[in-house]
């Protein structure tokens, strides 16, 4: 195996190529730029979502919407490198998630306990991705293999989305929300107990996912 660095390297050069060749116009790999990044998207969007507003806004939806609008924006994007990139995905999320609260939930305000302003959202998208980046951190202080050999949040969201939905579902709660137990097995309809040993166990089967990733 290659060292993590030239890992990185490899990786962040393949991502400023194909900026490069999308800023030329091509198709391809502004489509395959997109995709990188669609676990991500929608991990992001599923963590802004609790199950009632996910019954009306589906997280694949918005980043279909989201993937859409950065194809037709992409001549506004300015940087240069997978970091740059992903902050100006995570801008036109959040646009799309704002216009999203505005239009299909102003009707149905008694359902909301305040109306989300698009800074609101914003705060909320920079902490979820920054839990997602520091997901599984160990104790050290240092992300496991799999995780250092390319952006951190984007290889985080890629090992979540080949989990069970249940397992991934629990992690979203309890280790990006931050949810107690007891709040996560209300909204998962399970006791406490149960939601406890789903963790345990969705944890383990993260680890293992990482683990055959290296």
């Amino acid at each position: 195996m290659r060292p993590d660095s030239t890992l990185e390297t490899t990786d962040e050069k393949g991502i400023e190529g194909l900026l490069a060749r999308a800023r030329r116009g091509e198709a391809e790999p502004m489509g395959e730029l997109l995709q990188t990044y669609r676990n991500y998207l929608t991990i992001l969007a599923t963590i802004q979502l609790d199950r009632k507003l996910r019954r009306r806004l589906n997280p694949s939806d918005l980043v279909q919407e989201t993937m859409l609008a950065a194809h037709q924006d992409f001549a506004k994007f300015r940087g240069s490198s997978e970091p740059e990139l992903l902050a100006w995905l995570r801008q036109v999320l959040i646009n799309c998630l704002h216009h999203a609260f505005e239009t299909h939930l102003r009707a149905k305000k008694r359902d909301v306990r305040r109306e989300v302003s698009i800074d609101e959202i914003g705060a909320a998208m920079d902490r979820s991705a920054a839990g997602l980046a520091h997901l599984l951190v160990d104790r050290g202080g240092s992300p496991s293999a799999c995780l250092r050999q390319r952006e951190r949040a984007v290889a985080v969201a890629d090992q979540l989305a080949r989990l069970e939905p249940d397992y991934r579902e629990v992690i979203v709660l309890r280790n990006l929300r931050g949810l107690p137990f007891e709040e996560i097995a209300r909204r998962m309809e399970r006791s406490a107990g149960a939601v406890r040993m789903l963790w345990l166990r969705a944890i383990d089967r993260f680890k293992q996912v990482c683990h055959v990733a290296e």
